[in-house]
């Protein structure tokens, strides 16, 4: 082994001390300059002079060393020599040195506050943790919510809302996006961006979780074949929570989760002790694909209910300041507002009693869901003149006849959500399907992953062809129009949702070239993920879906009101309460009618009149007419259809 040198040594040893930060290294810097100065002092000593004694010749090395306006005050050639040397010194080590540690230090300290590592002290505010393809119109969702924040502001005793996300890693282009994003803007100021996983116990405590009001974990997305998936991390910080919340002894917050395997519901459960309302995403999306392709023209009432923005959606109120007051009676006292139901406690929660009968009493504890186009429009106006009150009856759940026709799908593309949309398939017993699924994944990952999800696939024929639907020539070899129904899916497995929507635009462009000159047209429904491609294509014929934008929404409304969770879940799954389009000749309704006549007609029927859907769509190419005025005549047309709530 070869001796080390001395220099060696040294360096080593005062590399050790600069490492340990910025205190250590002004420490360094302070022994340099009192060296410095005890050589300079030691040097013009043996002159004599004005040196009293070597005390005096130190402390006149120290002011040339730290300031050199005193260079011109001395005398004789050595004197000025030493100085001179000891005011160059001072440029590298006093100044030179000393500014750069504490512009570092400075900086590294203005770093460490810019990646949001301080823990926030804040009380009652809405944490989201994770920064997705969702957060954004998440925060919108929440910021935008104005009735009900306020009502939950209320709740929770405080004045302002605040917002804290947690992310991987809080930059500068986070707060550049949040600025840029409709429905924020300069109320960015009231996001607060906090560095961390949802996985990492002293993150959730960055944020403060146990302090919040309400806690929201949107879904993120993992790569293909990864063992830790977005479920496995909702878990985690679950638990995480509940262990701070014990060791504390402290209250848990709400929750409000987003899975994607259903199935891990009791997860949850077990691993939240507290109040945690869970939607399934995966699941969540399928529901309303199927439903769309039962009752097509469905996306457009979901894109106006389930998303922001102009138009209606469900809004739910406590049953206290209403109470003894029938449906009927309520209805008739909001004439902008469509009364739906009402929910009341059960034994395993809320009971969902969507077209209850217009006699039906409501009690303080029980909640009011209604669909309007503002939250001010479900409170009592005494300016707005009540309507007649239109009596219902109690709904008949109608019989369905099993469905003897075939109902052929396709399926372009593959993503995580493919399994539950089987799923979803199967537990609609009365109707037949045939999907046939295009996509590069192997088939054999494609039929394993449907395997674990799907325990029973007797009731729908699925089939698995390896293609690209970019290829034209492959796409043509399917035979698109020879299908009933083609759903285009959003990727998953892309590294942005820009490209998985590129794709997915791309081979809907490709479809309608195809589709052009077939004399059969089938129903097209297409997945996009960037909330941004939405107008992309200005004209199209498809319906669209987007799903960070709908379950964005889902989860900030859920978080503000918890009982909306039951009430979507009765809307979009088999059975129970469902929307659907009738035909007007079913009805014995006049050639002229308006909005109020068509609720009567069809209160007799025991269903509910939420609105018309146009044949023909509008300047703004909508199709839909939900909660019109009352008094407004409808002027229908061949082919408009009645949007129509009933048991099914």
């Amino acid at each position: 082994m070869l001796p080390f040198r001395l220099i060696d040594r040294l360096k080593f040893i005062l590399e050790r001390q600069l490492v340990k930060g910025a205190g250590f290294q002004l420490l360094v810097v302070g022994v340099f300059i009192g060296l410095i100065s005890l050589v300079g002092g030691l040097l013009v000593v043996p002159q004599g002079g004005d040196f009293e004694d070597p005390g005096s010749a130190i402390w006149w090395a120290f002011l040339r060393l730290t300031d050199p306006g005193y260079l011109g005050d001395d005398v004789g050639t050595w004197q000025r020599f030493v100085s001179t040397l000891l005011t160059i010194s001072g440029y590298v080590v006093f100044m030179g040195t000393l500014v750069a540690i504490l512009t570092r230090w400075l900086i590294a300290k203005m770093a460490d506050l810019e990646r949001g590592l301080t823990p926030v002290t804040l009380k009652n505010h809405v944490v989201v943790l994770g920064w997705t393809s969702q957060t954004l119109p998440l925060l919108s969702e929440l910021l935008g919510s104005s009735g009900r924040m306020r009502r939950f502001l209320e709740k929770h005793a405080t004045q302002r809302l605040n917002l804290v996300v947690l992310s991987e890693e809080a930059s500068a282009t986070q707060v550049h996006e949040l600025r840029n994003e409709p429905g924020i803007g300069r109320r960015a100021r009231q996001i607060i961006l906090r560095s961390g996983s949802a996985i990492q116990p002293d993150a959730l405590h960055r944020v403060a979780c146990l302090d919040a009001a309400a806690v929201i974990v949107p879904s993120a997305t993992h790569e293909a074949g990864s063992l830790v998936t977005s479920d496995v991390e909702t878990v985690k910080a679950l638990l995480s929570i509940a262990a701070q919340a014990r060791y504390l002894q402290t209250s848990l917050p709400f929750v409000v989760a987003e899975i994607q395997d259903v199935r891990k519901l009791p997860v949850i459960e077990r691993a939240y002790p507290g109040a945690v309302e869970v939607v399934a995403g995966d699941a969540t999306i399928s529901r309303l694909m199927v439903q769309n392709i039962l009752h097509p023209g469905l996306s457009e009432i979901y894109n106006e209910l389930l998303t922001a923005g102009d138009g209606n959606e469900i809004y739910i109120r406590g049953g206290e300041s209403v109470a003894g007051l029938t449906l009927e009676e309520l209805a008739a006292a909001r004439p902008e507002v469509i009364v739906l139901g009402v929910l009341k406690h059960g034994v395993a929660g809320w009971e969902v009693c969507l077209l209850a009968p217009s006699d039906t009493r409501i009690d303080k504890e029980d909640r009011v869901v209604m669909m309007a186009r503002d939250y001010a429009e479900t409170e009592p106006d005494p300016k707005k003149p009540a309507i007649p009150a239109i009596a219902r009856p109690k709904a008949v759940r109608v019989a369905r006849p099993a469905d003897q026709k075939n109902h052929r799908v396709l399926v372009l593309g593959w993503n995580r959500r493919v399994p539950s949309l089987v799923a979803e398939f199967e537990s609609y017993g009365h109707r037949s399907f045939e999907l046939n699924l295009v996509s590069v994944v192997p088939k054999d990952e494609r039929e394993q992953a449907i395997a674990r999800y799907v325990e029973d696939r007797s009731r729908v024929a699925c089939s698995h062809i390896e293609a690209d639907y970019m290829v034209e020539g492959e796409l043509r070899r399917i035979q698109p129009a020879s299908y009933d129904t083609i759903i285009l899916l959003s990727s998953d497995r892309l590294a942005s949702g820009e490209e998985a929507d590129a794709r997915a635009m791309v081979g809907y462009l490709q479809l309608e070239d195809i589709l052009a000159d077939s004399p059969k047209r089938p129903q097209l429904i297409m997945e996009l993920s960037d909330p941004d491609n939405r107008h992309l294509l200005y004209g199209h014929r498809s319906e669209m879906l987007i799903s960070p934008m709908i379950l964005s929404h889902v989860l900030a409304q859920v978080a503000l009101r918890r009982e909306l969770r039951v009430v979507l879940d009765e809307l979009f799954t088999v059975g129970g309460a469902e929307i659907q389009f009738r035909d007007p000749r079913d009805y014995p309704l006049p050639a002229s009618v308006t909005f109020q006549l068509l609720e009567k007609s069809l209160a007799v029927e025991g269903e509910l009149a939420l609105g018309v859907y146009r044949n023909q769509p509008d300047d703004r190419g909508r199709h839909l007419q939900l909660n019109p005025p009352r008094k407004q005549y409808l002027e229908l047309q061949p082919g408009d259809r009645l949007v129509v709530l009933c048991l099914t």
